[in-house]
């Protein structure tokens, strides 16, 4: 099984970096691959899908599958990809070709995700509060597609 990895575009390896709590920094996530799935999942909520282009080659270089595995996050990589696709086929642990789908999912929507915290963080001297205020118009916007149905009209 080739080892696949998630790559970081090049012009986002500051902010990734900022975000992490390495050389001294309190960022407010512990490692790369939590930043990545972070802004991979703002990315789909927000349906902003970018291919990586010009890539982070040196710190933070591509991330290896196996360190987002270790860390708890396959079921949410899965899950991305199935939502994208619709096919349960990308599940599939014995292709080679559906792990590399779901990685390029993953990647494309982190790159986005990456871009809105770019600009939403813009001028930002601290990551973390801007990060709850995100966490919170995320809480409060809309998020089922017409038809879909909501489980949330059963809560208190």
């Amino acid at each position: 099984m080739a080892v696949t990895r998630i790559r970081i575009a090049k012009d986002k390896a500051e902010l990734v970096r900022s975000l992490t709590e390495i050389e001294g920094k309190t960022g407010p996530f512990q490692t790369y691959a939590d930043v990545i799935a972070f802004a991979a999942l703002l990315g789909k909520r927000r349906k902003k899908r970018i291919p990586v282009d010009g890539l982070s080659k040196r710190d933070p270089g591509p991330i290896s599958m196996e360190v987002f595995i270790s860390r708890g996050y396959d079921a949410m990589i899965k899950l991305v990809a199935i939502a994208e696709t619709q096919n349960p086929k990308i599940l599939s642990p014995f292709e080679l070709e559906a792990e590399e789908q779901r990685a390029l999912i993953f990647e494309e929507y982190a790159n986005g995700g990456l871009e809105i915290l770019r600009e939403e963080c813009r001028g930002t001297v601290d990551y973390s509060d801007r990060l709850l205020l995100i966490l919170m118009a995320e809480r409060d916007r809309p998020s089922q597609a017409e038809g879909e149905f909501d489980l949330s009209r059963f809560l208190g």
